[in-house]
């Protein structure tokens, strides 16, 4: 009996170095797998710094504009994604110094006697009846980053929204990782404190 074989598929490209070397031998479709990987992170973190939803979408655009262009000089020794995080990194600073933003120094050194705490800042995962309120509260959280300094906002980011390592951190913000641990613990205070201050108002106004 006669059979129709047919060759199988080649397996599909998932793992983002398989993508990324897709990519630099010119397979579009491998670079927009990682467009849509990695663009809701990069919106996040270039909303995070620069304040804004517009120029988030700017940055985002510039950064993958670039991340194209220059794709032949990516060398593999770190992850595609750090290496995303760098440009927009970088284009955020662009678009903070345009609108002439006072920046405090990310070479400031801060003292603050500790250097670890829980990593914890809240927990943000609200059983079902409190679906209405997720949100809010997620709102709540983001306006509470939004009014850090930037070079605590950034580093809290990076490590505590983005994950990535001390190391990782402190190579993409071109700072030591004792002024990462210092930062992230500085930020980590200032939101326990921003946070408890905000719920302790919502308590108090609540009618008994």
């Amino acid at each position: 009996m006669a059979m129709n074989l047919q060759p199988a598929p080649p397996p599909a490209v998932d793992d983002e170095l398989s993508l990324v070397v897709a990519a630099q031998a010119g397979d579009l479709s491998a670079f927009e797998q990682l467009m849509r990987r990695y663009e809701p992170k990069i919106f996040r973190l270039a909303q995070h710094m620069t304040g804004s939803e517009a120029d988030a979408e700017d940055i985002l655009q510039e950064t993958f504009l670039k991340a194209f262009s220059k794709l032949d000089q990516f060398q593999r020794n770190s992850r595609f994604y750090t290496w995303l995080v760098r440009i927009a990194i970088n284009e955020s600073f662009m678009r903070l110094r345009k609108r002439r933003v006072n920046v405090v120094s990310l070479d400031q050194e801060i003292d603050t006697g500790e250097e670890t705490v829980p990593r914890d800042v809240a927990d943000w995962h609200p059983d079902p009846e409190q679906q209405y309120a997720r949100s809010e509260l997620q709102e709540i959280l983001n306006r509470a980053i939004g009014s850090l300094a930037l070079p605590y906002r950034m580093v809290f980011q990076l490590r505590d929204v983005e994950g990535l390592s001390t190391e990782e951190t402190a190579d993409l913000l071109q700072i030591s990782v004792p002024a990462v641990k210092s930062r992230l613990l500085r930020a980590r205070l200032q939101l326990r404190e921003k946070l408890a201050r905000y719920f302790r108002k919502d308590r108090e106004g609540v009618p008994q």
